[in-house]
């Protein structure tokens, strides 16, 4: 039987690490994590604020900073996510967000998907009648494409590489597997790319699953690092589903 997602799983794999120099030293205050306070000093280099004459701490600098409007400081920051339990459906969505942003993601022509994963909607979450027949849909099409593959190394027989003919195989096969068949995605981005991402994403109006990644991503990055996502509120929407909103749009 296949496994069935119906939450993605988040999980940070790369952040800064900031090395001040020592000719050009802060007045550091308060709390900060590496990737807060390499974009303070950006910031700070600009006007060669480093003495911090209005005493403000690392993020209540940054807090400035997006009510100003000036993010270009943030894109100093970037942090790599690892994303799995997430549908090729929703990567086909996350992908277009290009600006900030580097994507590695499995490859439907060289890995095997037999033994694939599915992410359930979640709009038939909790309604046993319509997960049934969804669920009944998804192990249809995960016979199919084994059974495809099965034909198609037959008939390319004559291919003498093993391994390209079962990339032969597989680059065909997969068509009959839904959108719905779930992917690994390597995301990279930097924190202004990430802010812009989540506004958009994380909105009411945002399809369910991207929607919902967004809101764990989002939960996750005010974890790694607060300064960055002070101004993003959680709230259950009108829907009954969380949804976030931003202080400062499009910083």
């Amino acid at each position: 039987m296949p496994r069935y997602y119906a939450e993605p799983v988040v999980t940070v794999i790369s952040r800064p690490v900031f090395t001040e120099p020592p000719h050009l030293p802060v007045e550091w205050i308060g709390e900060g994590t590496d990737g807060e306070r390499l974009a303070e000093f950006a910031g700070r280099l600009c006007y060669m604020s480093q003495h911090n004459p209005a005493k403000r701490t690392t993020r209540e600098y940054l807090e400035n900073i997006k009510r100003q409007g000036h993010g270009s400081v943030l894109e100093h920051a970037n942090y790599s996510l690892l994303l799995e339990g997430v549908s090729r459906s929703l990567t086909h969505e996350l992908v277009r967000h290009r600006a900030g942003f580097a994507y590695s993601q499995l490859s439907q022509r060289y890995v095997d998907e037999s033994q694939a994963s599915f992410v359930v909607p979640p709009a038939v979450i909790g309604d046993q009648r319509l997960e049934a027949a969804w669920r009944e849909h998804i192990e249809g099409a995960q016979t199919q494409y084994v059974a495809l593959v099965e034909s198609l190394m037959e008939r390319y027989g004559w291919v003498a590489d093993k391994v390209h003919r079962r990339k032969m195989a597989r680059e065909a096969a997969r068509s009959v597997l839904p959108n719905a068949t779930e992917t690994k995605i390597v995301v990279t981005g930097n924190m202004r790319a990430w802010r812009t991402m989540l506004e958009l994403r994380a909105s009411e109006a945002a399809e369910l699953e991207i929607r919902r990644l967004a809101v764990q991503v989002l939960r996750v990055l005010q974890l790694e690092a607060p300064g960055f996502f002070s101004d993003f509120e959680i709230y259950t929407a009108d829907d009954r589903r969380e949804a976030a909103r931003v202080g400062h749009h499009k910083v």
